[in-house]
């Protein structure tokens, strides 16, 4: 025997029915059947005849719009208090007129009336958006009763009504975020052409000014008043169980917003094919591009595009995901780019761009660990791979100058024994790149594993450390510095054993030697990397090459200065003594005629030479002269062999290393 239907209990309708004397009570519900709830297709033409069909009806009734939210109001509150989930409650007539009026509302923004717009009124905007509020909490209120014919009715009816609303607040959601792109192809001016939310207040600013500046104060241009719409937007289809739609067009919007700023700061996609073919000064190019580009978002726009989402979604993991995806997928852009740099052909001039993208991705990495806690780990992890290959590409490059120097063979000296190109590029070169020596040091160091066994390392002399430096570790980077330098000298020292005239070898090894030295010593970085015990044991090193020349080149000269030899049986030999003028003349006008052309770029070094010769070579010939001259017959003879005075020695000797080869000749025409 089948069981009754429980009784159900007492509707709302005779909760309000009760007090149908009370002046201030609304009219007796009389229920579902007294209105019809079935959905209408409106089309846009009738859009008046229906406004006047249910003023009608909000008239005969006793309705208005307040007095309905208040019933509504009333009634969620009555079904969230009813115990008897079994037991649907009635539906009032008032539900009815409500889903009505909203549908009207619905039909009228989507007609375009001029007196029916979202941009028209913002109370009405916020009004008609707490209504579609009410009949989503009042489908979720209705959900948890039993079926029957007329709840079902009522949830089909509350869907459909829904379902239109959140078409509408789809579109218009999407038509809000876009505004501030539209603005900024109308040059900072908003002019809305379609009607939207709050159109009629202050025009926002578009998101770049300016191509050639960065992206100005105002991202992501919007203004407060545009912000508060978008929000009850996203609160109101969230709610409703639309937060996957309203998540979906938020993400594209915000995406293509922010490729547009991209653009307009100068990163277009440019793919891993095309990176590996363009020309060099061109990718260079691309490179200040992205470094600009990177460092503008992760310090301008990705904060404010934070700001954004928590500013739109109440949520914060709903807030937090999207930011983290957008801001992700555009790392992730920027990320390949880097990438793709890296896997270019690796070469000299690249390795200062190598180090700025390195560096800017290092700076990256702390600030992810702050902002994004949906996707921490794959972000840190796929930037610092992108580094590290950076890094690997920079010490690929740093250490090939190795091959550069070990390359370098050529047989040709350099003329006049100056400063070889291959001594300037290299200090050049080391100069520039010590520059970067924190990023360098931190690159080695992360990066290459030096064995102590190593021979580099055996190259290097222990002399070239004090007792401290003995007992420190050297850094890596330091260990390939002074391994280049090793190897420059070696080739440099090759080099000097080309020039026939010793003497000129070794001009040639000062030139270049005083060349690196100053280099050295005017660069802090690579002075405090290579330690004032190195430099000390290269001037030690260059006073060597000095004596050297000196011995070579002026020994002979002296030689001819000396008193041994001069005397026979005790008298000055005068055919030895015009001999020993003869010799000295000729082997001055050599020198001079030779070393005139030599060239001697440091001006510092030049005077030392010119200073050290005249040291030794005019006190000598003077004593000489002044002790032998007498023993020359006066006339022709002293005139013959006393081919120059002290004064012309001295002034012979500073017109050494000039690279001058006719001084001489003007002087003695």
């Amino acid at each position: 025997m089948e069981k009754a239907p429980p009784e159900k209990s007492g509707s709302f309708a005779s909760k309000v029915g009760s007090k149908k004397n009370d002046k201030n009570a609304g009219p007796i519900e009389t229920g579902l059947d007294s209105i019809d709830l079935k959905s209408e297709d409106t089309e846009a033409g009738e859009g008046g005849e229906e406004k006047e069909s249910l003023d009608s009806t909000i008239s005969e009734t006793g309705y208005s719009p307040n007095i309905l939210d208040e019933e509504i109001d009333r009634f969620l509150s009555t079904l969230s208090t009813i115990e008897d989930k079994l037991n649907p409650p009635e539906v009032p007539e008032f539900v009815g007129i409500f889903l009505k009026l909203v549908e009207s509302k619905i039909a009228r923004y989507d007609s375009g009336e001029s007196s029916a717009k979202f941009d028209q009124l913002a109370e009405e905007d916020r009004s008609f958006v707490d209504a579609v509020n009410r009949i989503s909490k009042l489908t979720n209120a209705l959900s948890v009763f039993p079926s029957d014919p007329k709840t079902t009715m009522l949830l089909n009816r509350t869907g459909s009504v829904l379902q239109q609303a959140m078409s509408l607040f789809e579109e218009e959601f999407r038509t809000l975020l876009e505004e501030s792109r539209s603005s900024d192809s109308d040059q900072n001016v908003m002019q809305t052409k379609h009607p939207s939310f709050n159109s009629n207040h202050e025009p926002d600013h578009c998101i770049l000014q300016d191509a050639d500046q960065t992206v100005d104060n105002e991202f992501p241009g919007y203004s407060p008043e545009f912000l508060s719409s978008l929000k009850r937007i996203a609160t109101a289809m969230i709610s409703a169980g639309y937060e996957t739609e309203c998540c979906q067009v938020y993400s594209i919007s915000r995406r293509e917003t922010f490729d547009e700023a991209l653009s307009k700061l100068g990163f277009e996609k440019i793919s891993i094919d095309d990176v590996q073919k363009m020309q060099w000064e061109s990718l260079e190019g691309e490179i200040a591009t992205w470094i600009k580009v990177m460092k503008q978002c992760t310090t301008v726009l990705f904060i404010r595009e934070r700001n954004l989402s928590e500013s739109i979604f109440s949520e914060p993991s709903i807030s937090r995901s999207l930011f983290s995806n957008l801001t992700r997928s555009v790392i992730i852009q920027l990320l390949n780019f880097a990438e793709a740099v890296a896997m270019t052909k690796r070469a000299a001039e690249k390795l200062f761009k190598f180090l700025d993208m390195y560096e800017t991705l290092r700076d990256l990495i702390p600030s992810i660990e702050e902002s994004y806690s949906e996707c921490l780990n794959e972000l840190k992890s796929e930037a610092s791979a992108t580094a590290n290959r950076l890094g690997e590409a920079t010490i690929s490059i740093f250490c090939d100058l190795e091959n550069s120097i070990k390359s370098d063979t050529g047989k040709t000296p350099v003329p006049s024994g100056a400063v070889h190109p291959l001594t300037r590029y290299t200090m050049n070169y080391l100069k520039y790149a010590c520059e970067y020596k924190d990023t360098l040091e931190q690159v080695f160091e992360q990066h290459q594993k030096v064995d102590q066994s190593d021979s580099d390392m055996d190259q290097i002399d222990s002399a070239n450390m004090n007792n401290d430096q003995l007992t420190t570790k050297r850094s890596p980077f330091s260990v390939q510095l002074i391994t280049v330098m090793d190897l420059l000298d070696a080739n440099l020292d090759a080099k000097s054993k080309l020039y026939r005239d010793p003497s000129l070898s070794y001009i040639f090894l000062m030139n270049n030697g005083r060349y690196i030295l100053q280099k050295i010593k005017g660069s802090t970085e690579i002075h405090q990397l290579m330690g004032d015990t190195w430099c000390r044991k290269r001037s030690s090193v260059l006073r060597q090459y000095h004596k050297n020349y000196q011995r070579e080149t002026w020994s002979k000269v002296l030689g001819c200065l000396r008193d041994e030899g001069l005397q026979v049986n005790g008298k000055v030999s005068k055919p030895v003594l015009k001999e020993r003028f003869k010799s000295f003349n000729t082997l001055f006008d050599e020198i001079h005629r030779t070393q005139s052309t030599w060239v001697v770029s440091d001006e510092q070094l030049q005077s030392e030479l010119r200073v050290s010769i005249s040291t030794v070579v005019i006190p000598a010939y003077r004593s000489f002269l002044g002790r032998f001259r007498q023993y020359l017959d006066a006339g022709r003879q002293t005139e013959k062999y006393v081919k120059y005075q002290p004064e012309d020695i001295e002034a012979y000797v500073d017109e050494l290393f000039d690279g001058n080869p006719t001084s001489m000749a003007r002087k003695r025409t």
